[in-house]
């Protein structure tokens, strides 16, 4: 009754890591696709659908596994563990050079998926002659349940700002493996050919703990096929991944595989970004800056004698700590956010701005394009309304707002959101050679009126130039009409990714 009793609670205890290590495959595979496919909510939503779908035919299937079913169940969690835990490294790797990523990806979460679902019923039918069926189903579903939560929780706040994707895989996978040992050695007695499978599981083992080991290797391998330049730095936060290479020429920073500036131009983007806002709003003294984190709007802000605070909101703190640390980065943008007069926040600029009482005379705004529900918030009529309380009667802000070429109609619909708040808009745009036609839109309670020139030394904005951004082609307008994007319905984010995947195909 006493060994029962142990074997019940030792393959329960197995179900407990079988929860978590599978869980926390899903997470990791969802946060990679979200990495290397953007749109979060459609990327978690149809992973976690085809792993639950896989789950199914895995419960579905394991009525045909009769005979020793607790070596098959030890097999079973070997290959969970090898699968599982190999999945982010060569996913990474695979995304560079494959044509069909996304069915390389949904392979590994279908495999992952019926495994993981074969293992719950040949548990069940190995503790049937144990446990009374009510306790039996009521033990393995709370233990079940129970690594579910602990696999939630520790992976955003634990796993990946510490050991990243490809460490959490690993180190899970050789959980499972572990799990799949200690069993063998337990009941070592009662499966055929136990020492064969003992040594096969010591060399998965073997493998995960080099691939561990050497997993900064593995991503730097597999970043060195993504981009043509030499990478100089990169970092995991808890948002994204950054990457800075370098060529003969440039310096560029990548963001989640996206390029957000390349130092041979940047200044054409962030002179346009920042000069006409901070002209327009008449000697401004106290400027908010929302995202920007790598310092290169606040480098122009500064030129502004009148300048005398700048609140600069980002939520990544890694970006902030890199630009402000690095040299090559710190001399690019001239050492603005160590400056005395800069105060760097790491916050949800949504949040903090709901939460902030005070007015800005200038605001700058530079978020990444609206490439998903998490970024769209930022463009919706709920956050212009919270903007428009934050602005003096003479302040102007500017948005970043996507390409008009490529993206005429996500573009209109940024400004007719402004508009819908009761702000006025004036929309403009310049060339950008690393990004193409570049869109920004000017936001206040007063009408804008181009300056006769600009008071500051620039390399490239003159008051010539501003009224030839001021004028758009047929190729940059709307082809319909374009609705609000609301907070509830974010309408620009399904637009955006409609229009620049058909861009981006061509």
């Amino acid at each position: 009754m006493h060994k029962q009793k142990n074997t019940e609670i030792i393959l329960l205890l197995a179900v407990f890591v079988i929860a978590t290590c599978g869980l926390i495959y899903e997470l990791v595979v969802g946060t990679l696709a979200t990495y290397l496919l953007g749109d979060s909510i459609t990327q978690f939503s149809t992973v976690i659908g085809v792993y639950l779908f896989a789950m199914g035919i895995g419960a579905y299937l394991s009525k045909f596994f009769n005979g020793n079913l607790l070596a098959w169940f030890i097999k079973i969690e070997l290959l969970v563990g090898f699968i599982g835990g190999a999945s982010s490294s060569v996913l990474f790797m695979l995304f560079p050079v494959v044509n069909s990523f996304r069915i390389m990806l949904y392979a590994f979460v279908l495999i992952t998926g019926i495994l993981v679902g074969l293992e719950i019923p040949l548990l069940m039918r190995i503790l049937k002659e144990q446990v009374s069926f009510k306790d039996l189903v009521s033990r393995v579903f709370t233990f079940d349940y129970i690594g579910a939560l602990l696999a939630s929780l520790i992976f955003p706040f634990v796993l990946v700002p510490y050991l990243g994707l490809i460490r959490t895989s690993l180190f899970f996978g050789i959980l499972n493996i572990l799990v799949g040992v200690y069993l063998l050695i337990k009941f070592n007695n009662q499966i055929k050919k136990a020492n064969f499978i003992l040594t096969t599981a010591i060399a998965l083992l073997a493998v995960q703990l080099i691939a561990f080991v050497f997993s900064n290797n593995i991503l730097r391998f597999s970043e060195s096929l993504a981009y043509h330049d030499k990478i100089v730095y990169a970092t995991s936060s808890s948002y994204q991944r950054i990457v800075l290479t370098r060529s003969k020429k440039d310096f560029k920073l990548y963001l989640n595989n996206n390029l957000q500036f390349s130092s041979s131009d940047e200044y054409r983007y962030h002179e346009a970004l920042v000069h006409p806002a901070m002209q327009a709003s008449k000697q401004p003294k106290n400027i908010l800056v929302l995202g920007g984190g790598d310092g290169l709007a606040v480098r122009e802000i500064l030129k502004y004698a009148s300048v005398e605070k700048i609140t600069l909101v980002d939520l990544d703190s890694k970006m902030t700590k890199l630009f402000s640390s690095q040299e090559v980065l710190v001399k690019l943008n001239q050492a603005a956010l160590l400056n005395k007069k800069v105060s760097v926040v790491n916050d949800d600029a949504f949040i903090w701005l709901k939460n902030s009482n005070h007015v800005f005379d200038c605001v700058i705004i530079d978020f990444p394009d609206p490439s998903n529900f998490s970024i769209g918030k930022l463009y919706s009529t709920t956050f212009y309304k919270e903007l428009s309380k934050h602005l003096t009667n003479n302040a102007f802000a500017v948005i970043q707002s996507t390409s008009p070429l490529a993206a005429p109609n996500s573009f209109w619909c940024v400004n007719n959101t402004i508009k819908e708040v009761g702000l006025q808009t004036q929309a403009y745009h310049n060339y950008v050679p690393s990004f193409g036609e570049w869109g920004y839109i000017l936001a206040s309670k007063q009408q804008y009126v181009s300056p006769h020139s600009f008071n500051v030394s620039l390399k490239y904005l003159s008051a010539q130039v501003m009224q030839q951004m001021l004028l758009f082609p047929k190729d940059m307008l709307a082809s319909k009409n374009i609705a609000a994007n609301k907070l509830n319905n974010q309408s620009l984010v399904h637009s955006f990714e409609e229009e620049w995947s058909k861009y981006l195909d061509q």
